[in-house]
């Protein structure tokens, strides 16, 4: 199908935008790399009025360290998340899951911001941010705010963020130890189920862990049970399959479809657990 008509305006910086936005009256949306939105406009799920264009914001793209931290701006790339130096060294979890997104194409135009705002539910970036407990740095009219990932994620293409903000970029800590594993849908690289882990070891012993999960229901999630099986524990293969095996026992909501029924995500839950866990556990 062909998308109803629509102006186009592109902005030079964060207020810019945000104001054109507001001056919409909600008709506007933004765009980077288009492959979440022009899908939906083409099949006229999405009407917007007024694309603005966000790609070309100074700083909005971009990955750095700043006060011990990792930011990556919102419209950076996949595939600059994927091959960045300085996320394979402070946090190869990131650029790894990066590298599983889609296909070239995909990598090269879509953006991490565009990713997170969309909030599909079988998109890998969120299970990621989740896991590593990652800030997203929203602007609107009445300025900065900031929302963990955990809570930023609110169910199917449900976010935290207001009609007249942007996300800005995201930070987070780095970390060695984290690892992502996802079985692929073949045709799309979307995960049928994707798991992120990230665990704090010391003397052979998990002081603490966070498990995010995408694909499998609603909205990425952290999986308590997870993390409850493993905190105080000896790192090892007993813990890590015991963890495993309790691993999206309270998710509820599960998807099913043509890809997977129900129950097939639910058990492939608990092997990407085990895979996600493993990895990590021999970067601990």
């Amino acid at each position: 199908m062909i998308p109803t008509e629509f102006d186009y305006k592109r902005a030079s910086s964060l207020d810019e935008a945000v104001s054109m936005l507001v001056a919409s009256g909600g008709e506007g949306k933004f765009i980077a790399g288009g492959h979440s939105l022009v899908p939906l406009m083409k099949l006229r799920l999405s009407e917007p009025s007024l694309l603005i264009d966000i790609a070309r914001i100074p700083d909005l793209a971009g990955i750095r360290e700043k006060d011990g931290k990792i930011e990556v701006g919102a419209a950076t790339t996949h595939h600059a998340v994927e091959t960045s130096d300085l996320l394979r060294r402070l946090a190869p979890v990131v650029a790894e899951a990066a590298g599983e997104i889609g296909d070239p194409q995909v990598r090269h135009r879509g953006t991490l911001g565009g990713s997170l705002a969309h909030a599909d539910p079988a998109a890998d970036m969120t299970a990621v941010m989740v896991a590593l407990d990652a800030e997203i740095h929203l602007k609107g009219p009445g300025g900065w705010r900031a929302v963990r990932a955990a809570d930023f994620f609110q169910g199917i293409f449900t976010v935290d963020m207001a009609e007249d903000e942007i996300i800005a970029g995201v930070q987070f800590a780095p970390v060695q130890a984290a690892a992502y594993a996802k079985l692929h849908q073949k045709a799309s690289h979307y995960p049928i189920v994707g798991v992120c882990a990230v665990l704090q070891a010391s003397g052979g012993t998990v002081q603490s862990a966070r498990v995010a999960v995408t694909g499998a229901s609603t909205h990425a999630q952290r999986l308590p049970e997870v993390e409850a099986a493993l905190a105080g524990k000896a790192l090892n293969q007993a813990t890590i399959d015991a963890a495993a095996a309790v691993a999206g026992s309270g998710l509820e909501d599960i998807n099913s479809d043509i890809h997977a029924s129900a129950a097939y995500r639910r058990a492939m839950v608990k092997v990407f657990t085990r895979r996600a866990l493993e990895r990590a556990a021999a970067r601990a």
